[in-house]
């Protein structure tokens, strides 16, 4: 009967994972598409384009965190078959994307001086204020598409986000290579015209996941379109109350990535440079667990929300598993070729990228220790919210971050002298403990879950 039971859980998982992985993949295409044009336009632009990517990744991810609540939510609500519930959550979670998209914008247009205060080379942050100035406008479409894609998620229909998130990448490729090769007239816009491309492919993507909610009969029970112009605070509170401690979480961790830019600014062009690459890389790996995290937050809610606590433990603790089994296959990836994988990049053959690919190379030889944890830690951290509980995530990855790895990673690189080595070693170390403290977390919010069953034989959501 166990046996049973876990197959059909892996299998539930598995379902829903595969486009939700495709999903991200497709939006690492976009990323990976825009680090490779920068490379085309030079060395230069690969440091200054991707100081300004660091940047833009640190103010939405945050973002990013605050509307995952309501895929959150919404599977909660799911899961006790409340469609009025996911319908006002939707709707809400949408006002919230704007809302966030306005105060993002702001920030990341006004970002100039805060660059140039933490030492950063001011060819390089000129570079990078090219680079965001027109992808701010990304924004609006970007919180859309993502307040979307956590309801249809949710509700067990992913594919359509797939769909649309691989068109989008491909679009974004092919009009990428039209303003950087001249095709049918266009100008030659550099890093601004990178930027552009990304904003208009984002809003499209945004545009289409709407119109395919509010057109197709699978959501009819659902309608976002009756009342959207009416948001409720009781909602928003809501969404917020969960949503601020994932949206910290994703901030913390994302923070610790933006210092590691910070500080190999600071050491020099090249390594800013290697480190983009590097980081990259993995970057890509990392979107499988991230689309396996969503999956299993996702899964964990419905059980959540219909009461069946067993099942979401199971859920977990499958998720974790096959997280981390996946990190293993790109870890031995990044041990054993890592020169094919900067070669993805740029011309690893062209002596004047020779020092930037010995350096990229290293950073990846570091990178294979800590992907175990990295996907541990990600699915471990979607698991808790599964529960409805991201402060516990907040403060373990608060702590991991930024009372070990970003000191660490200060410590190695300057005091002891070991260079942008020295700031991924500080990396590996943050990622592997809170692999290990947000594991921990997930098992002791699951018996804290589960102890009343023990004494009273019912489910408790409390």
């Amino acid at each position: 009967m166990m046996l049973h039971a876990f197959r059909d859980e892996l299998g539930a998982i598995l379902r829903l994972a595969g486009p939700l992985i495709a999903a991200q993949l497709a939006h690492v295409l976009m990323v990976f598409t825009d680090t490779v044009m920068m490379g085309l336009l030079g060395p230069q632009a690969l440091a200054g384009g991707g100081l300004g990517a660091a940047s833009y990744a640190f103010v939405s991810i945050f973002c990013v965190g605050v509307i995952a609540a309501v895929g959150n939510l919404v599977a909660i609500r799911h899961g006790a078959s409340d469609a009025a519930g996911v319908t006002r959550l939707t709707q809400n979670g949408l006002w919230l994307g704007w809302g966030l998209a306005l105060l993002a914008g702001v920030s990341l247009w006004h970002l100039e001086p805060a660059l140039l205060y933490f030492g950063q080379l001011p060819e390089n942050v000129t570079a990078a204020m090219q680079f965001l100035a027109p992808l701010v406008f990304a924004l609006p479409g970007y919180m859309s598409f993502m307040a979307l894609r956590g309801f249809t998620a949710a509700i067990g229909r992913p594919g359509p986000v797939m769909a649309i998130s691989i068109g989008g990448a491909l679009a974004n490729l092919v009009l990428n290579y039209a303003l950087i090769e001249g095709w049918f007239g266009l100008p030659h816009l550099g890093l601004a015209g990178i930027g552009l491309v990304t904003a208009l492919v984002m809003n499209l993507m945004a545009l289409l996941l709407a119109w395919h909610v509010l057109r197709h009969s699978a959501y009819a029970g659902y309608p976002l379109g009756r009342g959207l112009l009416r948001p409720a605070w009781s909602e928003l509170k809501e969404l917020l109350r969960l949503g601020l401690p994932i949206g910290g979480t994703y901030a913390v961790e994302a923070g610790l990535f933006a210092f590691a830019a910070l500080c190999m600014g600071a050491l020099g062009s090249l390594q800013l440079a290697a480190h983009q690459i590097a980081i990259m890389s993995v970057y890509v790996a990392f979107m499988v667990p991230v689309g396996l995290s969503y999956a299993v937050t996702f899964r964990i809610g419905q059980h959540f929300g219909a009461g069946r606590l067993r099942d979401a433990q199971r859920a977990g603790r499958l998720g974790i598993g096959l997280g981390a089994a996946c990190m293993l296959g790109f870890a031995a990836l990044f041990w054993l070729a890592p020169q094919w994988v900067v070669g993805l990049f740029l011309d690893r053959l062209d002596p004047a990228y020779a020092e930037v690919t010995a350096l990229a190379v290293a950073l990846l030889a570091i990178a294979a220790w800590f992907e175990f944890f990295d996907g541990i830690q990600t699915i471990a951290m979607g698991a808790i919210r599964g529960l409805r509980d991201a402060k516990t995530t907040f403060f373990v990855g608060l702590g991991c971050y930024w009372l070990i790895g970003a000191p660490l990673a200060w410590t190695l690189a300057f005091a002891l002298d070991w260079g942008a080595r020295g700031v991924w070693w500080g990396l590996a170390s943050g990622l592997a403990c809170a692999a290990i403290g947000l594991s921990l977390g997930f098992e002791w919010k699951c018996a804290r879950l589960l102890r009343p069953t023990r004494l009273t034989g019912e489910a408790c959501l409390s």
